[in-house]
């Protein structure tokens, strides 16, 4: 019994920190606190140090290895001579770690609160009850080990999934002869090989950097303090998703329905950008106003497992909404979708694929990938990325928002550094305008005319306030006639879009004087305008 305790603990994942259940009362010493670090003894602390710097190295190592590579090749050391005595180190230090690995294992089998953590978490391997699951939510730890808490096969049918998952908007194929095709597939073979070998390397980890796992290493003791207050201070529940594609998606649930306030009744799923984390991220402006909150890790984010191409993206957002709608209890349309930056692509999906849902609100996004990829590469690439980009990283949300009918608002960075095309001093370059074009000439195709577009760019044009007034002077704008003529026209018609009528810019957009980066405050943070 002792022997398979102490290979369980052998196997077991890394302990981080312990939740003070709410109902058990806190010992002497620790009032005040719902929680502690966990405190591994010293053979465990120092075997765990050691292992640590061997994954970081390896990691390194991983990353840098083409150019690794390259020098050894130069050098000479890639010959059967050479090879045979590097093999030989290699396991010796691969002997060593598994020795530093079984002294870490009996570590933990020698501390008593290692000891409960593994027996609760074998238990509730064995009987996933509610109870069981309550105990085991009060210990942090690796998320790979957590056991899953909804499928999408609960809900959906294998049947009606393509073998890539959820459908995507993707650009229309260009109709050519069936010749014409072949030869233009051999002429085109070496740039899709190349697209290929970069969007799946450094492509994609710059587009999302926090996807790399020294970043997330760095970043781990601010996630877990992020993580910490979730669920001792706010009562959040952490709970495993698995998506249509078997990536594991890792989420923090914040149930308000039960405090007081209109809020509570309403879930806002949040949406991180390309290095945000729920832990550290947009979640907590939606908190600031009480509402029931729904935050995710991106796949290869933290506890979430995979990588962030597209499909892998909306396979996780699809498998959210689901957990939302048949796990917690929330109807459609009691769910906002908030998202930031990148998170954006996502966000838009969710509106496309579920137009029931209540609203969306879009902080410091963009409209289309294209143009910020072009922006950051030499020009002599410019046909290169735009391959790259159209084939593997379409994030092409201005036209997935096109698809929704319900309510949006856009909330553009004055000062924003990263989403802008020319420098954050131009703010007429901010990719956030071209969203809110599109959207409108979309909905209101017979105003966004010539005049309607000049009218448009000259209000975005304004960067404060004062200038917002300004513009809308000159245009002699009246909102209360511009809002009873929809209205109006709702009435009267009551079809989709896109209307015959409308001049609402102001309704769909509202600046936020700040860098793309800063946390957006409760102030900013509203319901979308609807009629």
């Amino acid at each position: 019994m002792a022997g398979w305790m102490w290979f369980r603990c052998f196997l077991g994942p890394h302990l981080q920190r312990v939740h003070r259940s709410q109902e058990e009362s806190r010992p002497e010493g620790r009032a005040g606190r719902r929680g502690w670090t966990y405190q591994p003894n010293s053979l465990e602390k120092h075997t765990d140090s050691i292992l640590g710097w061997a994954s970081a190295l390896w990691s390194l190592s991983y990353y840098s290895s083409p150019l690794l590579l390259c020098y050894l090749y130069r050098k000479g050391y890639i010959c059967s001579s050479k090879l045979v005595p590097v093999s030989q180190y290699v396991g010796t230090v691969m002997v060593c770690l598994l020795g530093v690995a079984f002294l870490r294992g009996w570590g933990r089998w020698r501390n008593s609160e290692y000891q409960q953590f593994i027996s609760i978490l074998e238990e509730t391997r064995k009987n996933h009850t509610h109870s069981n699951k309550k105990k085991l939510a009060c210990y942090d730890f690796d998320f790979s080990h957590w056991p899953a808490d909804f499928s999408w096969e609960e809900v959906s049918n294998p049947k009606l999934l393509s073998k890539a998952g959820v459908s995507l908007l993707k650009p229309e194929p260009k109709l050519r002869g069936a010749a014409d095709s072949v030869l233009n597939s051999l002429r085109t073979l070496p740039c899709h090989i190349v697209s290929f070998l970069i969007a799946h390397s450094f492509g994609r980890r710059i587009l999302y950097p926090g996807s790399v796992y020294l970043l997330q290493r760095a970043m781990r003791p601010m996630l877990q303090q992020g993580q910490a207050r979730l669920i001792e201070e706010c009562e959040g529940q952490r709970n495993k998703l698995v998506a249509c594609d078997g990536n594991e998606i890792d989420t923090m649930f914040v149930d308000r329905r039960r405090e007081e306030g209109r809020h509570g009744q309403t879930l806002v799923i949040c949406c991180e950008g390309n290095a945000g984390f729920y832990e550290v991220g947009c979640m907590n402006t939606p908190l600031e106003g009480g509402y029931s909150v729904l935050g995710w890790n991106h796949p290869g984010f933290a506890g979430s497992t995979g990588v962030p191409f597209p499909q892998n993206e909306a396979n996780a957002m699809d498998v959210v909404i689901q957990f939302a709608v048949h796990k917690l209890g929330f109807q459609l349309s009691d769910i906002m979708v908030y998202a930031w930056s990148i998170g954006g692509f996502t966000a838009s999906w969710a509106v496309m694929s579920y137009p029931e849902i209540q609203a969306l609100v879009l902080d410091a996004s963009f409209d289309d990938l294209l143009p910020l990829a072009l922006k950051v590469m030499p020009d002599s690439w410019r046909p290169l990325v735009t391959h790259t980009v159209r084939q593997y990283m379409n994030l092409n949300s201005a036209e997935q928002l096109c698809k929704y009918q319900g309510p949006v608002l856009l909330i553009r960075r004055t000062k924003d550094e990263i989403i802008t095309t020319t420098g954050p001093e131009d703010i007429m370059s901010n990719r956030g305008n071209n969203l809110l074009l599109k959207l409108l000439q979309f909905r209101y195709p017979k105003v966004m005319t010539d005049d309607g577009v000049r009218a448009i760019r000259a209000w975005l044009a304004a960067s404060n306030h004062v200038e917002e007034a300004a513009v809308y002077s000159s245009y002699e704008v009246d909102d209360d006639w511009c809002v009873s003529v929809l209205q109006s026209y709702k009435t009267e018609r009551d079809v989709f879009f896109p209307w015959s009528v409308g001049k609402t810019a102001r309704k769909y957009m509202r600046n936020f004087d700040s860098t793309h980066c800063t946390p957006l405050p409760y102030s900013e943070f509203a319901a979308p305008w609807g009629l």
